[in-house]
């Protein structure tokens, strides 16, 4: 059922940091399908209003804020796209609303949580998978909170945030080819660019690697297009090489304006009269948050801890609870000027960004050349300090730095958590759940099969149960320098057997001079980045089989039918060959012998991995619910080794 009413535009008129709600359409899920307890759902699209005060402390560390156009009031104002899905009666629901953080303005935790196909607007069966978010009773909220995702797509979230006029700076953009190509867009993956600003100087070099020695392409060879927006090149650009263009912008977007609005739009619902008549008529049925965010989105969790911003403008608490999955030690391109939020920094792409920045850690560390400490929340006060999951993977710790979220930037001490911090290192898993090996055009193995998705939603089962009962959850599980679990690249023992070399160039984290004013005021002035000094590259110590120690291990890898990684190197094709493939990890399987050997038939293999499977359901890594499919896997991953020929 429509509800015609509000299928033009309704406006909320409200009070506090969000202005106003123009719901632009509201309907059933599936026809108005039952799901358990909870009844059935509504979905909601609309546009949230926001305004916030640059006077006050809680927007104090917002950059640019001031310069930002004001209203009557001396606020700042900006709308972003609104996206629900909540028990049609909201007094079924569990009381949770599980607020995913966009990744580049999609929404993956459906996919995630509940099986399904991914979607930007899920209206068919398949995209709502098994149902048991909904089953559960949350809550489910996206907003956009990122100005330049692809234009394109109109059912991507975005964040329309405002323009800071007249104000110039130094744009960097990285170009990585994955084929020989003669057109180059200055913006990451399709994202809204910054226009260079026309007479300006700009240059353009090339080299092989993050610190390889740069190459000047003279400016005779290469030319804009006319929206300065892309550059062209006759001779081609090569694949798998850096090229990395630096010129001049104007007008910047208020790129911060993201964290007040993923803030306000939590408290909204949590805390107003106005949040709760638009999602229903039962005072206060949203009781708690749990922020989730995967890769770009988890790094944005983590920004969003260190610039304090759990404490909303009424000094109230935001999230309850805060996951990031897959973010490892980064952070983002989320609050500063010129800030391009889809860079992330690989081992190999999008290097040098103002991702992987000190601090790392939870709990403060002496920062690097300076006589204070710093920590990821430090900024946190006691009261708005949330519970807190960091999930990383095998992936993480080769491309993402994971290693420092718990030890020194040395490398010679494991340094604790916070006391609301739990971290789960998956061992043998890839950036993201995996399924059967296939092989990919940027990549030279097999991918990674590890599948992970049964464990988050043990863990979110979890998380829940910790923010609304106080439960502890199971205790953290990560590797450790102090029991030889983590180690320098030149004493991790991969196996000669295994018939490939370990990658030669993991994921760095560098200490990087950006300019005088970037810490304080978020102005970059020098690009690329003076490269001052390095942080320690430590990694997972494997066993015989080549798979990580002091990690949580899915029954297939707990009973593995190959080696499980968390790199893959680029392919010929893409270029680069001696350097990591973003994102994918590898599988080599052991000879059929071999397989034999350990587990004698398939189902002597899949008698050891439902015993693998009941240890993880008892240690609430696992749901019961989820035991046959950690099982149908398991099958299809067999089977996938009897028949395969490219071993």
């Amino acid at each position: 059922m429509r509800w015609m009413a509000l299928m033009g535009v309704l406006c909320l008129p409200l009070l506090g940091e969000v202005t106003n709600v123009q719901v632009v359409d509201r309907s059933d899920v599936l026809g108005g399908k039952a799901w358990g307890t909870a009844g059935p759902y509504e979905r909601i699209v609309a546009k949230a209003h926001f305004a916030v005060d640059p006077r006050l402390r809680q927007n104090q560390l917002i950059r640019d804020l001031e310069l930002a156009p004001k209203n009557e009031n001396g606020l700042v104002e900006f709308t972003a796209d609104l996206y629900v899905l909540k028990p049609r009666d909201p007094a079924k629901g569990n009381g949770t609303m599980l607020f995913e953080v966009s990744n580049r303005g999609g929404k993956g935790m459906l996919a995630r949580f509940m099986y399904a196909k991914g979607s930007l607007d899920p209206t068919t069966a398949e995209e709502f998978g098994d149902g048991w978010l909904l089953e559960q009773g949350y809550t489910l909220v996206w907003l956009g909170w990122q100005w330049d995702v692809p234009a394109e797509n109109a059912k991507l979230l975005r964040l329309d945030a405002p323009v800071i006029q007249g104000k110039q700076g130094v744009v960097r953009a990285e170009l990585i080819p994955e084929a020989l190509v003669k057109r180059m867009e200055v913006a990451d993956r399709g994202h809204v660019p910054y226009a260079a600003v026309a007479g300006a100087p700009a240059t353009l070099t090339v080299r092989d690697w993050t610190l390889g020695r740069r190459k000047a392409i003279p400016a005779a060879q290469w030319k804009w297009t006319a929206e300065r927006t892309a550059i062209e090149m006759a001779a081609g650009f090569q694949p798998g090489l850096i090229y990395e263009l630096v010129y001049q912008a104007e007008n910047p977007r208020l790129a911060g304006a993201g964290l007040a609005a993923v803030r306000d739009i939590v408290s909204f619902f949590k805390y107003t009269k106005n949040g709760v008549t638009l999602l229903g008529d039962q005072p206060r049925f949203i009781k708690r948050s749990i922020g989730f965010g995967i890769s770009q989105s988890g790094r944005l969790l983590r920004t969003f801890l260190y610039y304090g911003m759990n404490e909303d403008e009424a000094g109230r608490k935001v999230f309850d609870g805060v996951w990031a999955d897959v973010g490892g030690a980064g952070r983002g391109s989320f609050n500063h000027r010129f800030a391009q939020a889809s860079r992330d920094g690989y081992a190999h792409a999008n290097t040098l960004y103002q991702t992987d920045l000190f601090p790392f850690s939870d709990v403060p560390q002496p920062a690097p050349g300076k006589e204070e400490n710093d920590g990821l929340l430090m900024r946190v006060s006691e009261k708005a300090m949330p519970r807190i999951f960091y999930t990383n993977g095998s992936w993480e710790y080769w491309n993402r730095c994971a290693a420092l979220v718990h030890t020194d930037g040395a490398g010679e001490l494991d340094v604790p958590l916070g006391p609301s911090t739990r971290l789960y290192f998956v061992a043998g898993s890839q950036h993201g759940p995996g399924q059967l090996p296939r092989k990919a055009k940027e990549a030279a193995q097999w991918t990674n099969p590890n599948e992970t998705r049964p464990l988050q939603r043990a863990l979110l089962a979890a998380m829940q149960e910790w923010v609304k009962e106080g439960k502890e959850p199971p205790r953290s599980v990560y590797p450790l320098i102090a029991e030889e679990e983590l180690v320098p690249l030149k004493k991790v023992k991969w196996p000669k057997a295994a018939g490939v070399a370990l990658p030669e160039n993991p994921k760095q984290a560098y200490l990087l001079d950006y300019g005088a004013e970037f810490e304080t005021k978020g102005i970059v002035t020098i690009e690329p980045p003076k490269v001052k000094g390095r942080f320690a590259v430590l990694l997972p110590q494997v066993d015989a089989d080549g798979i990580d120690l002091g990690g949580v291990r899915m029954p297939v890898v707990a009973a593995p039918l190959g080696r499980f990684t968390g790199w893959n190197m680029r392919s010929v094709e893409a270029g680069g060959v001696k350097q990591m493939a973003p994102t994918l990890g590898s599988f080599f399987a052991f000879p059929k012998a071999e397989v034999a050997r350990r587990y004698g038939s398939k189902d002597g293999y899949l008698k050891r991995v439902g015993e693998e499977t009941d240890k993880l359901v008892k240690r609430r890594f696992l749901l019961e619910r989820d035991r046959e499919r950690v099982l149908q896997h398991a099958a299809g991953l067999w089977d996938w080794v009897e028949k395969s020929e490219g071993r």
